[in-house]
Protein backbone atom coordinates (compact mmCIF):
# COMPACT_ATOMS: atom_id res chain seq x y z
CA UNK A 1 0.00 0.00 0.00
CA UNK A 2 1.35 3.29 -1.13
CA UNK A 3 0.90 5.31 1.46
CA UNK A 4 2.40 2.37 4.10
CA UNK A 5 5.42 2.99 2.08
CA UNK A 6 5.89 6.64 1.54
CA UNK A 7 8.96 8.21 3.47
CA UNK A 8 7.70 10.83 6.23
CA UNK A 9 8.78 14.27 5.63
CA UNK A 10 11.34 15.89 8.11
CA UNK A 11 8.76 17.74 10.13
CA UNK A 12 6.92 14.62 11.35
CA UNK A 13 10.59 13.02 11.46
CA UNK A 14 11.24 15.67 14.00
CA UNK A 15 7.78 15.47 15.68
CA UNK A 16 8.50 11.60 16.44
CA UNK A 17 11.89 11.86 17.28
CA UNK A 18 11.31 14.14 20.07
CA UNK A 19 7.98 12.23 20.96
CA UNK A 20 10.18 8.79 21.23
CA UNK A 21 12.67 10.76 23.50
CA UNK A 22 10.10 12.14 25.38
CA UNK A 23 9.18 8.46 26.37
CA UNK A 24 13.10 7.28 27.08
CA UNK A 25 14.04 6.40 24.07
CA UNK A 26 17.31 7.53 22.25
CA UNK A 27 17.09 8.88 18.90
CA UNK A 28 19.58 9.40 15.98
CA UNK A 29 18.54 10.47 12.05
CA UNK A 30 20.25 9.35 9.56
CA UNK A 31 20.18 10.85 6.13
CA UNK A 32 20.69 7.37 4.34
CA UNK A 33 21.44 3.78 4.96
CA UNK A 34 25.17 4.23 4.53
CA UNK A 35 24.79 6.63 7.49
CA UNK A 36 22.36 4.41 9.47
CA UNK A 37 24.68 1.36 9.01
CA UNK A 38 27.49 3.13 10.08
CA UNK A 39 25.93 4.78 13.28
CA UNK A 40 24.48 1.39 14.32
CA UNK A 41 28.38 -0.34 14.31
CA UNK A 42 29.76 2.59 16.28
CA UNK A 43 27.06 1.54 18.69
CA UNK A 44 28.53 -1.47 19.26
CA UNK A 45 32.14 -2.66 20.50
CA UNK A 46 34.08 -4.47 18.41
CA UNK A 47 34.27 -8.08 20.12
CA UNK A 48 30.68 -7.68 21.78
CA UNK A 49 28.31 -10.30 22.01
CA UNK A 50 25.01 -9.29 19.56
CA UNK A 51 22.02 -10.70 18.54
CA UNK A 52 21.26 -9.51 14.76
CA UNK A 53 16.97 -10.67 15.03
CA UNK A 54 15.39 -11.63 11.73
CA UNK A 55 15.20 -8.37 9.86
CA UNK A 56 14.70 -7.15 5.76
CA UNK A 57 16.21 -3.79 7.19
CA UNK A 58 19.47 -5.60 8.46
CA UNK A 59 19.63 -7.70 4.96
CA UNK A 60 19.02 -4.71 3.51
CA UNK A 61 22.25 -2.89 4.99
CA UNK A 62 24.15 -5.64 4.86
CA UNK A 63 24.64 -5.59 8.63
CA UNK A 64 23.52 -9.32 9.36
CA UNK A 65 26.82 -10.15 7.31
CA UNK A 66 29.09 -7.84 9.25
CA UNK A 67 28.16 -8.70 12.68
CA UNK A 68 27.87 -12.19 12.61
CA UNK A 69 30.47 -13.39 9.10
CA UNK A 70 33.55 -10.81 9.50
CA UNK A 71 34.74 -12.48 12.65
CA UNK A 72 34.86 -8.79 14.94
CA UNK A 73 31.85 -9.62 16.78
CA UNK A 74 30.69 -12.31 19.19
CA UNK A 75 27.72 -13.33 16.74
CA UNK A 76 25.08 -15.12 18.63
CA UNK A 77 23.28 -15.44 15.62
CA UNK A 78 26.22 -18.06 14.06
CA UNK A 79 26.23 -20.05 17.40
CA UNK A 80 22.56 -20.23 17.37
CA UNK A 81 22.55 -22.03 13.22
CA UNK A 82 25.43 -24.50 14.90
CA UNK A 83 22.63 -25.78 17.48
CA UNK A 84 20.07 -26.07 14.92
CA UNK A 85 18.25 -29.09 14.95
CA UNK A 86 20.28 -30.46 18.07
CA UNK A 87 17.32 -31.04 20.61
CA UNK A 88 19.70 -31.54 23.57
CA UNK A 89 20.85 -27.90 23.27
CA UNK A 90 17.61 -26.48 23.04
CA UNK A 91 17.42 -25.30 25.83
CA UNK A 92 21.06 -23.60 25.68
CA UNK A 93 19.72 -22.24 22.66
CA UNK A 94 16.99 -20.44 24.10
CA UNK A 95 19.03 -18.99 26.38
CA UNK A 96 21.60 -17.32 24.59
CA UNK A 97 18.93 -15.86 22.27
CA UNK A 98 16.99 -14.26 25.05
CA UNK A 99 19.28 -11.93 26.81
CA UNK A 100 22.87 -11.34 24.37
CA UNK A 101 24.27 -8.20 25.23
CA UNK A 102 23.19 -6.26 21.78
CA UNK A 103 20.32 -7.09 20.05
CA UNK A 104 19.72 -5.25 16.44
CA UNK A 105 16.99 -5.36 14.29
CA UNK A 106 13.62 -3.52 13.11
CA UNK A 107 10.52 -2.47 13.74
CA UNK A 108 6.95 -2.98 12.17
CA UNK A 109 5.81 1.21 13.11
CA UNK A 110 6.45 4.07 15.10
CA UNK A 111 4.50 6.36 15.70
CA UNK A 112 4.35 10.35 15.84
CA UNK A 113 3.64 10.18 19.50
CA UNK A 114 6.33 7.91 20.29
CA UNK A 115 5.45 4.47 20.61
CA UNK A 116 7.05 1.58 18.36
CA UNK A 117 4.88 -1.51 17.25
CA UNK A 118 6.43 -4.94 17.20
CA UNK A 119 5.16 -8.27 15.79
CA UNK A 120 6.24 -12.08 15.19
CA UNK A 121 4.90 -15.15 14.16
CA UNK A 122 8.02 -17.19 16.24
CA UNK A 123 7.94 -14.89 19.29
CA UNK A 124 11.88 -15.24 19.50
CA UNK A 125 13.01 -11.67 19.12
CA UNK A 126 10.93 -10.37 21.90
CA UNK A 127 12.65 -11.23 25.05
CA UNK A 128 15.60 -9.78 24.16
CA UNK A 129 13.63 -6.67 22.66
CA UNK A 130 11.62 -6.41 25.83
CA UNK A 131 13.71 -7.24 28.69
CA UNK A 132 16.80 -9.21 28.04
CA UNK A 133 19.50 -7.86 26.37
CA UNK A 134 21.59 -5.25 27.56
CA UNK A 135 21.12 -2.91 24.69
CA UNK A 136 18.53 -3.13 21.69
CA UNK A 137 19.53 -0.72 18.40
CA UNK A 138 16.55 -0.53 16.16
CA UNK A 139 17.25 0.85 12.42
CA UNK A 140 13.43 1.96 11.42
CA UNK A 141 12.69 3.25 7.84
CA UNK A 142 10.95 6.72 8.07
CA UNK A 143 7.99 5.08 6.01
CA UNK A 144 6.91 2.98 9.16
CA UNK A 145 6.24 6.58 10.77
CA UNK A 146 2.56 6.51 11.37
CA UNK A 147 0.37 8.98 13.19
CA UNK A 148 -0.88 6.63 16.10
CA UNK A 149 -0.90 2.94 17.12
CA UNK A 150 -4.47 2.72 15.55
CA UNK A 151 -2.66 3.38 12.47
CA UNK A 152 0.25 1.20 13.64
CA UNK A 153 -1.94 -1.78 13.78
CA UNK A 154 -3.09 -1.40 10.32
CA UNK A 155 0.45 -0.73 8.73
CA UNK A 156 1.01 -4.06 10.35
CA UNK A 157 -1.93 -6.22 9.17
CA UNK A 158 -2.53 -4.86 5.54
CA UNK A 159 1.06 -3.84 4.60
CA UNK A 160 3.83 -5.71 6.75
CA UNK A 161 1.82 -8.87 7.29
CA UNK A 162 1.04 -9.53 3.32
CA UNK A 163 5.01 -9.22 2.77
CA UNK A 164 5.84 -10.89 5.46
CA UNK A 165 3.75 -13.69 4.53
CA UNK A 166 4.90 -14.27 0.80
CA UNK A 167 8.85 -14.02 2.60
CA UNK A 168 8.36 -16.63 4.97
CA UNK A 169 6.51 -18.72 2.05
CA UNK A 170 9.22 -18.25 -0.34
CA UNK A 171 12.28 -18.72 2.69
CA UNK A 172 10.56 -21.57 4.68
CA UNK A 173 7.27 -22.97 2.48
CA UNK A 174 5.33 -21.77 5.40
CA UNK A 175 2.75 -19.27 5.70
CA UNK A 176 3.61 -16.44 8.45
CA UNK A 177 1.07 -15.22 11.17
CA UNK A 178 0.82 -12.79 13.71
CA UNK A 179 0.94 -14.71 16.80
CA UNK A 180 2.59 -11.89 19.15
CA UNK A 181 2.16 -8.19 19.22
CA UNK A 182 4.46 -5.98 21.65
CA UNK A 183 3.36 -2.11 22.05
CA UNK A 184 6.17 -0.05 23.30
CA UNK A 185 4.48 2.72 25.15
CA UNK A 186 7.86 4.19 26.96
CA UNK A 187 11.32 2.97 27.40
CA UNK A 188 12.17 3.53 31.00
CA UNK A 189 15.57 1.59 31.22
CA UNK A 190 16.99 3.96 28.45
CA UNK A 191 18.03 0.77 26.56
CA UNK A 192 16.65 1.28 23.39
CA UNK A 193 18.26 3.32 20.48
CA UNK A 194 16.75 4.55 17.56
CA UNK A 195 17.86 5.32 14.40
CA UNK A 196 15.80 6.31 11.85
CA UNK A 197 16.57 6.43 8.50
CA UNK A 198 15.12 9.32 5.86
CA UNK A 199 14.93 6.31 2.94
CA UNK A 200 12.18 3.54 2.48
CA UNK A 201 13.78 0.20 4.15
CA UNK A 202 12.44 -3.15 4.81
CA UNK A 203 9.04 -3.95 5.34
Amino acid sequence: MTQYNTVADDATITKTKEALEMNGFAVTIAANGDEAKKTALDLIPKGAEVMTMTSQTLKALGLDTILNESGEYDAVRTKLNAMYGDASKKRDARKLGAAPDYAIGSVHAITQDGHALIASAGGSQLPGYVYGAGRVIWIVGAQKIVADIDEARTRLREHVFPLEDARAQQAYGIHSSINYEVLYNKEPAGRVHVIIVKESLGF
